[in-house]
């Protein structure tokens, strides 16, 4: 199995942060103005920091013209390189910028480099019109110094930059990839840029790294595009095959660095770990996203419980230094998505956070080794199309509000799952259950809004706290077997709102309690066949509500606000049939395992037509 893996710890509910330091023109940090957006349903909400992106991108970021006139001229030929201008000085087939300006490069060297070492006041922009630099020793483009580094390729033009050796120390800088940068890094422009990096990082920069446009192919042995401070994209073409993370943001000494933030783009990433992780938060807001990690989600067997049995995570065998992380998108602190389409597939978690995760839109298709979406403190779907097509637990986190949106949910444990601690890296267990969890103080699911379906081998919706149910529609198919149920929890259940229709097995079945004020109707049935239909129909046989159960299920519950105390329903259920008549707003025994009759009861036996339990007070059988 693999080692915990424990970045940061958080409280449940508001996740501060201390502040996102983005560099300015000048080189200056500072701190970025953050606004605090509350993501609330109507009983409980959890405080996510929202951060200001309003100045991640400069004008001259975005900016891919130049003057070719006002240019300095570097043609590049393997011991024959040529400029003339003083602020260049070429040794062999190293060429050295020196001084602000804008140069305008051509040529190839087969093993050679650029390197920029001006002044730290100094902007440089590189143009890239047909280049190509390969090196054995060291990086193929080197910046040594300079305020900030803008690499622009020409329209039409394909240029290349590539490490084909074994890194060999040329200074006191630690050189580990084809492009690296300790200073602020920015590349633009309409043309192609090629980065291999036979050993080591494609790009690297010690400080802000920023992608604006133009179109890239990384193929690198360790990380494909990697910003220290941070990575921070807005358009582009990025095709990424990396031996670890695709895109990576990593800063071990401020927790408020290390971020990324992706305005747009198209991004193709094959990453054997994760295919974008950031040491802080990570936002996008745009963009589309095709990303592998590891081997995908089909090297994880057992993933649908096909015997309708929960499966355990499969067991891998663990070392002191286990700690590696194949996860689709993953943050230290927090995750916000607010728009873009994403299809993921992923040996582990799909969507993972150490803090909080929220989804406000866009458009995913995740297929998860392990969860489908994961966060160690909240998780809100605020909206967006979210289909989990494949997951060990499909939705987890210390406490679920789900207040838009449409989420579809397969799981072959738990659908939706509320507890606390820290998730595995991937796949570390206890069997039957899924993750160890330290803590429940915190746990709960609140549903207020969205459409949500799910479909568990597992329980369908399981909180070691409380869950909530006020808005919004609800169904829920699965477990088959009886060591589950499609509702679980050991707090308190409470429906005062919107649509709940749910079946599955009934030796663990439990209801929603009294403390509802919406009615809801808990029935055990004989055993019926999959896809067969359910519906609520009133005296006049008019239906309020219906849907068509995925699995056998032998449990029905089902709430809408058209159900009212002292009236009478028929609940139909494949063969099953049988008229309830509501001398209180719950129908069924809210405990676990309980046989209906009004407000609970004894266990009663079979009824004909297929309804098991006794029948309340005044129900009548059709």
């Amino acid at each position: 199995m693999r080692k915990r893996e424990v970045l940061l710890f958080f409280m449940m509910g508001t996740l501060m942060l201390s502040g996102c330091n983005t560099q300015t023109e000048q080189s200056t940090q500072q701190n970025t103005e953050q606004s605090t957006s509350t993501e609330s349903s109507d009983a409980v909400s959890a405080t996510v920091t929202e951060i200001d992106t309003s100045d991640m991108f400069s004008d001259r970021d975005k900016e891919v013209g130049y003057d070719e006139s006002e240019s300095v001229a570097i043609s590049l030929a393997d011991n024959g390189s040529s400029c003339e201008s003083d602020a260049v000085s070429i040794t062999e087939n190293t060429v050295t910028i020196k001084e602000e300006g804008t140069y305008l490069l051509s040529g190839s060297l087969s093993n050679g480099m650029v390197i920029v070492e001006a002044e730290d006041t100094d902007k440089i922009q590189l143009v890239l019109n047909g280049v190509s630099i390969s090196n054995t020793q060291s990086a193929a483009l080197y910046v040594r110094s300079a305020d900030k580094v803008f690499v622009t390729t020409v329209s039409g033009t394909e240029n290349s930059l590539e490490h084909s050796g074994t890194y060999t120390a040329i200074d006191e800088n630690n050189i580990d990839a084809a492009v690296f940068s300790k200073s602020d890094l920015a590349f633009n422009g309409e043309g192609m840029l090629t980065v291999t990096a036979q050993e080591g990082h494609g790009i690297v920069s010690k400080d802000d790294l920023i992608l604006t446009s133009g179109t890239y192919v990384i193929t690198s042995a360790s990380h494909g595009i990697a910003g220290k401070d941070s990575v921070r994209i807005s358009n582009g073409s990025y095709t990424i095959v990396s031996g670890k993370d695709g895109i990576h943001g990593e800063h071990t000494e401020d927790s408020s660095l290390g971020f990324i933030y992706l305005a747009g783009g198209t991004f193709d990433i094959k990453s054997q770990q994760d295919g974008i992780s950031a040491s802080s938060w990570l936002q996008a807001e745009g963009g589309t996203y095709t990303i592998l990690t590891g081997n995908g989600s089909a090297s994880v067997q057992n993933q649908n419980g096909g015997d309708g049995k929960p499966m355990e995570r499969p067991a891998q065998e663990e070392t002191a230094e286990d700690t590696t992380s194949s996860k689709g998108m993953k943050a230290a602190t927090q995750m916000v998505l607010k728009g873009g389409t994403y299809t993921l597939d992923a040996e582990d978690d799909t969507l993972h956070s150490n803090g909080n995760l929220v989804i406000h839109d866009g458009t995913y298709t995740l297929s998860s080794g392990d969860d489908g979406i994961h966060a160690d403190s909240n998780v809100t779907i605020a909206g967006g199309t979210i289909d989990i097509a494949k997951s060990y637990e499909g939705i987890e986190g210390l406490s679920i509000d789900v207040t838009g949106g449409e989420s579809s949910v397969l799981a072959s444990d738990d659908g939706i799952n509320a507890a606390g601690g820290n998730d595995s890296s991937g796949f570390e267990g206890p069997g039957p259950g899924g993750d160890q969890f330290a803590s429940t103080e915190g746990a709960y699911i609140h549903v207020s809004g969205g459409i949500l379906h799910v479909n568990a081998s597992g329980d369908g919706i399981d909180s070691n706290g409380d869950i909530t149910v006020s808005g919004g529609e609800t169904y829920v198919s699965g477990p088959t077997n009886d060591g589950n149920g499609t509702l679980d929890y050991s707090g308190t259940a409470q429906i005062t709102g919107g649509i709940f229709a749910a079946s599955g097995s009934s030796g663990m079945a439990q209801n929603f309690d009294s403390s509802s004020t919406q009615g809801v109707i808990m029935v055990n049935v004989e055993e019926q066949e999959t896809n067969t239909e359910i519906a609520l129909l009133d005296i006049s046989g008019t239906e309020l509500l219906g849907w068509t159960a995925e699995k056998e299920y032998s449990s029905v519950i089902v709430s809408s606000p058209e159900i009212q105390q002292g009236e009478t329903y028929t609940l139909k259920a494949g063969t099953a049939e049988q008229n309830i008549t509501m001398d209180g707003l719950v129908y069924g025994n809210p405990s676990q395992g309980g046989i209906p009759g009004n407000n609970g009861g004894e266990r009663g036996g079979r009824k004909e037509g297929g309804m098991q339990g006794r029948p309340g007070k005044g129900e009548n059988s059709l």
